[in-house]
């Protein structure tokens, strides 16, 4: 019986204001996350250990500046490195959701691996910070996510108090949403499309 196609990808991005490496394993792993923003580091944890795949992450960037290149950089190499990883898409679920409570705040995730990239973000924040971190950053992250992995993705917060909070439900949900829709689960290595392509 042929053993299945791995499905990792690495994606290298080098700008003037940044240097990214990153990968990806749809199939699980081990992660390692080292992008120099610390609550960032946080949330991309989130998105791999609640996804179940797999992310070697590592980031050098103009923080001297602010976060701003690195977070949006680092989101357009993940989407990247996914859609890679993807190939042929056949076989995966393709569609998911997820309703993802933490604690006061509630957030809803839908997602299509579609190949037509969009991104709807019905989400605010109280405060302009979470530490040091720009709450405007996570938008801007997702943004380049959505974009560069061809996903469309709806990120809808529908109550919360705690900024760090939302931040979390948004990482979570999306991530528990994303391992969902990866997973082999068509019939037959099947592509989930009338189109016959994704």
């Amino acid at each position: 019986m042929p053993q299945p196609e791995p499905r990792r990808a690495t994606v290298r991005r080098q700008t003037n204001e940044t240097e990214i490496s990153v990968t990806v394993d749809l199939d699980g792993g081990t992660s390692a996350i080292a992008t120099g923003v610390g609550f960032f580091d946080h949330m991309l944890d989130q998105l791999a250990r609640h996804s179940g795949i797999a992310m070697e992450i590592t980031a050098k960037g103009d923080l001297h500046i602010d976060d701003h290149h690195t977070v949006e950089d680092v989101g357009i190499a993940i989407g990247q490195a996914i859609l890679d990883a993807l190939g042929t898409k056949r076989g995966i679920a393709r569609y998911a959701d997820c309703l993802l409570p933490m604690d006061e705040t509630l957030t809803r995730v839908a997602l299509d691996i579609s190949g037509r990239p969009f991104l709807v973000f019905r989400t605010a924040f109280h405060t302009a910070k979470i530490g040091t971190f720009d709450t405007q950053l996570v938008q801007e992250f997702f943004t380049a996510f959505a974009m560069n992995s061809r996903i469309t993705l709806h990120i809808e917060t529908l109550y919360g108090t705690n900024d760090h909070h939302i931040a979390e439900s948004c990482f979570k949900g999306v991530a528990r949403a994303l391992g969902q829709a990866v997973a082999l689960t068509a019939p037959g290595g099947a592509v989930p499309s009338t189109k016959g392509t994704l």
